[in-house]
């Protein structure tokens, strides 16, 4: 499978169709949670990103920066978010700055308000990922958000930065966005995503404490265009309540559905789409953030051993060749956030077979090709007043990215 590819003439007629869209709210705005936005601005994030990977492909610049610089804050590991915040702040004509708070003072108790302002004096753009611990890693962004705000409106700041959410506790829109780009991409359109059947299902890890905001993600944005989403886990690993019911809600507006079950071959059968993902549970989450907050190591050690077993009980949940073979046609798409875990690869037993994961592997690597772009296109949005004027401009002139 090949990405579709833009010529001059299919890049002309993508940037005329956001003639349509009201956008001119994205201007001067975060990007922290898909459901903050507007269909129209969704549709528009996944345009530019088209648009400026069309750029890319055909040798043309799409640096609207002579200087700049990016910050990025990552409090938790990461291959694919870390570089493709890079590469796209690159792609803009920004240069990135990580922000280690083990060398910097904010290991001395500096303030999130100290520290949002002294690193945004000649700063267009805050990354941030901060994901570990329920309740606080959108609660700081927000807190960084305002900061940054205020210093502006009191003058101190030149410019306010665009703050991007690179994955917190609630959602990963940067994910959700790329996954929904390859599924454009794949299926031909963002129409032909209507009754299109995803399933969301956990799968077993021989690890634990996984982040709850990818298929949060999914449930929260896949939801809003029509397809018929379906969230599989065993008891006791539920998401976010309130995530729950935002994606029962928007399913019904969309004309879509949203089930759950704790069967992941119900889950599988007729699927177009299946996305199996192990994720921590919510109400262990909670008690691990509580745990932190109480400095309790012992108790944090105990929770761990505990998850690990509970887990060990449902390795039932891995996606096979026959569960596969269950999908629509047999030729469901498999699609994953990366890292897998690959049973006999990466780990003894894992989320999904080896056979299966190597068919995919191609899919695989394009749907991770799109987050670059799609964090260009936040950007973008965020900074240019005219987004479509600018694009025009930029492909009129015709700069050479490689000179």
């Amino acid at each position: 499978m090949e990405k579709n590819q833009l010529d001059r003439r299919g890049l002309e007629e993508k940037i005329d169709q956001l003639k349509g869209l009201n956008i001119s709210g994205m201007y001067g705005s975060d990007f922290l949670l898909t459901w903050e936005k507007s269909i129209d601005e969704l549709i528009a994030t996944l345009e530019i990103a088209d648009i400026l990977r069309g750029f890319r492909e055909n040798n043309i610049s799409s640096r609207i920066y002579d200087s700049g610089l990016a910050v990025s804050l990552f409090r938790d590991k990461s291959t694919r978010t870390r570089f493709s915040f890079a590469s796209a702040c690159n792609l803009l004509g920004l240069e990135v700055q990580d922000l280690e708070e083990g060398k910097s003072q904010i290991a001395h108790g500096e303030t999130v308000r100290e520290t949002a302002n002294m690193i945004s004096f000649m700063s267009e753009v805050i990354g941030i990922r901060d994901d570990m611990y329920i309740g606080k890693g959108h609660t700081y962004m927000r807190e960084v958000a305002q900061s940054v705000q205020q210093g502006y409106e009191d003058g101190i700041l030149e410019q306010r930065p665009t703050l991007v959410n690179l994955q917190c506790d609630i959602d990963h829109p940067t994910q959700s966005m790329a996954d929904l780009l390859h599924l454009v991409n794949y299926f031909g359109g963002l129409g032909n995503l209507t009754g299109k059947k995803i399933a969301m299902s956990w799968a077993y890890s021989p690890s634990y404490g996984k982040p709850l905001s990818v298929p949060q993600g999914i449930a929260g944005l896949l939801s809003r265009f029509g397809m018929d989403v379906v969230l599989a886990h065993p008891e006791g690993y539920e998401i976010m309540p309130e995530v729950e019911e935002l994606a029962g809600r928007q399913a019904k507006e969309s004309g879509g559905s949203f089930l759950k079950t704790n069967s992941m071959k119900e889950a599988f059968k007729g699927a177009d789409i299946v996305y199996p993902k192990s994720w921590a549970p919510f109400g262990a989450m909670e008690k691990r953030t509580q745990l932190y907050g109480k400095c309790d190591f012992e108790g944090i050690d105990r929770l761990e051993k505990e998850l690990l077993a509970q887990n060990g009980e449902h390795k039932d949940w891995e996606c096979t060749e026959e569960l596969m073979a269950s999908t629509k046609g047999g030729n469901g798409l498999y699609m994953h956030c990366l890292p897998a875990d690959i049973t006999g690869v990466s780990c003894d037993r894992g989320e999904v077979e080896a056979s299966v994961f190597d068919r995919y592997r191609d899919p695989l690597y394009i749907e991770a090709s799109f987050k670059p772009y799609i964090i260009a296109s936040m950007m973008f949005l965020s900074k240019v007043r005219d987004p479509r004027g600018k694009l025009a401009e930029q492909l009129a002139a015709g700069s050479k990215r490689i000179l």
